[in-house]
């Protein structure tokens, strides 16, 4: 906290100050000019000028516009700069303007088999990148609540991702990722308001995953304890956008659909309705189209060795603050998610 030794003023009125206590900047300017008078024996000019240089150190931005704040320009205080993480895709990046937010909750829903772990598998990557090429420079935290982590799949995710470059070669992507398994609430609650904040105190970590936020729910309250499932849940998304705030990392919670009939007609939701909606940054939806498509199955070194089919798969930006809602399709290969073009 800054202090009355950090101002440029007249020692004599810094000595004064500091004889009755008053050394911290909070501290004078909480207190009337009359009262900084009274107990510290000075003049009303004086306590002004006090006044006037804790306000020029305090208030030391200048001053910027929103589009500032939307490019990052250098004027753009970093605490205010809107840092977004790659997806590892070039195409699905220009879709989110960028990628996936670093402040508040995204969530990922989808039917099974539309894709979500894979996208998560993804972002546990390209979080390891530096800045500069669309990463945090950091590691994730993987919690698992439902199946087992799909290190396998992983293992071979990074090693297509591997050879994009040279330098990514030397990278260790698989030791920067630190998964827990969650078998229910309770232990959910101990991750994030314990093993969580320590490990993210560290600076290590910069991508929160949990895979997937609805089971545990599902399993631990029946339909007669809504309000209290209610309130549990707002409990654990205040926790969840805290860490993000405090330590400017995305937190990304998997979501599964459940069938909802509107209008006669059969459509699919994200589960744990509108309690968990309201809590939300971004929502994501992603979906099998029904239809599929031929791709060509390659080496490690890039060399063709035959094909496969595979489904079509679509994203849809549900609700975010700074997207539109868009659509766009893409598909699953062996290296992982990318935008069909």
């Amino acid at each position: 906290m800054s202090t009355v030794e950090d101002l440029d003023i007249n020692p004599r009125i810094k000595t004064s100050l500091k004889k009755v206590g008053l050394t911290t900047f909070g501290q004078i300017l909480t207190l009337s000019i009359q009262d900084i008078q009274r107990l510290a024996k000075l003049s009303q000019g004086e306590v002004t000028g006090v006044k006037t240089a804790i306000a020029q150190q305090v208030v030391c931005h200048p001053n910027i516009t929103a589009l500032d704040i939307q490019r990052g320009t250098e004027k753009c205080p970093k605490d205010l700069k809107i840092v977004k993480l790659s997806t590892g895709c070039q195409q699905i990046d220009e879709a989110l303007r960028g990628g996936i937010l670093t402040q508040g909750i995204t969530e990922i829903s989808g039917e099974s088999a539309a894709g979500k772990t894979q996208l998560c598998l993804q972002l546990c990557i390209t979080v390891q990148l530096p800045r500069e090429q669309g990463g945090l420079s950091g590691g994730a935290a993987y919690i698992c609540t439902e199946d087992a982590f799909p290190s396998k799949r992983l293992g071979q995710m990074i090693s297509f991702f591997k050879q994009r470059s040279a330098e990514l070669q030397q990278v260790a992507f698989g030791d920067n990722i630190f998964i827990e398994h969650i078998p229910d609430l309770d232990a959910l609650n101990s991750c994030i308001h314990q093993k969580l904040p320590h490990l993210l105190s560290s600076g290590s970590v910069k991508l929160v995953i949990i895979d997937s936020v609805a089971a545990l729910f599902r399993c631990d309250y029946e339909l007669k304890d809504m309000y209290r499932r209610s309130k549990h849940m707002a409990s654990l998304a205040a926790s969840l956008q805290q860490l993000s705030s405090k330590y400017c990392l995305p937190i990304v919670c998997v979501n599964q659909v459940t069938d909802s009939m509107m209008n006669t007609v059969k459509k699919t939701i994200p589960a744990l309705g509108l309690a968990w909606s309201n809590q939300l940054t971004c929502r994501l939806s992603l979906s099998r189209t029904g239809r599929e498509v031929d791709l060509p199955k390659r080496t490690l070194s890039g060399a063709l060795i035959g094909g496969f089919s595979t489904s079509v798969r679509s994203l849809e930006v549900v609700f975010a603050p700074h997207l539109p809602n868009i659509t766009l399709m893409y598909v699953i290969d062996q290296e992982g998610i990318k935008a069909l073009t």
